[in-house]
């Protein structure tokens, strides 16, 4: 049985097909790109519905069962560094949200950073997406100002926790990464997964500029379309 109706000859053909000038040395090596390819794809099956099994109650011992390994081994496999698939500018854009959390003397890093941040990394589609909705980079600044809390007292040094909704964001980020069938997750995805976690204040933000769930998704998805080549660092 082939639960994905794809034998070992399609792979075959269809690398014979694509590649009929080639040595043999060299299919060799395509061979065994497509085969990662294969292996990270069916990694993050695996992990798509790992998610949904923990955001139906099910146990680290019940997934382990389902997957024939131990409850510690189902844990380490599948719970990855989150950021492991961020794009450079995405991974600048965390930082910068550190910083903005930092700067107004937060103890916790919320939703409303993580936006501050993709606003603070220009390069990023999640910049294009704001600014072309709200007309400006200071209109979505001004609507943040609004939801911000006010400064604390003393300036945290080292590190910085982000709070349960934020981390939530990050999960969901990585969630409409495989959802539009990317390989990495973008300032894009983590737009995405801002506006996701209802009731937090990013989420709030978004709403009041009129963005939807729905209608930011599917924009994110015809600018990812339209320029195929043009992938965040």
């Amino acid at each position: 049985m082939t639960p994905l109706n794809i034998s070992l000859a399609d792979l075959i053909a269809r690398l014979d097909q694509e590649l009929p000038d080639v040595d043999p040395l060299a299919r060799i090596s395509e061979a065994h790109l497509r085969a990662q390819t294969l292996s990270d794809l069916g990694e993050q099956l695996i992990d798509h519905y790992v998610g949904k099994a923990k955001q139906g109650g099910a146990s680290w011992t019940e997934i382990g069962t389902a997957i024939g390994v131990t409850k510690q081994a189902a844990q380490q496999r599948h719970t990855p560094n989150p950021f492991e698939r961020y794009t450079n500018l995405n991974r600048h854009s965390i930082v910068l949200a550190q910083e903005a959390a930092r700067t107004h003397k937060h103890e916790f890093i919320g939703t409303e950073h993580i936006l501050l941040g993709l606003l603070g990394e220009p390069r990023g589609l999640a910049h294009e997406v704001l600014t072309a909705k709200a007309g400006s980079e200071q209109r979505v600044r001004d609507a943040i100002d609004v939801v911000i809390q006010p400064a604390g007292q003393k300036t945290q040094r080292g590190h910085i926790a982000f709070l349960p909704e934020s981390k939530e964001a990050i999960e969901q980020a990585i969630r409409a990464s495989a959802e539009l069938g990317n390989d990495w997750v973008g300032t894009e995805h983590t737009l995405l997964g801002l506006i996701r976690v209802e009731g937090s204040p990013a989420a709030r933000i978004l709403h009041d500029l009129g963005f939807t769930p729905d209608e930011l998704y599917e924009t994110v998805k015809t600018e990812i379309a339209r320029r195929p080549a043009a992938r965040e660092e």
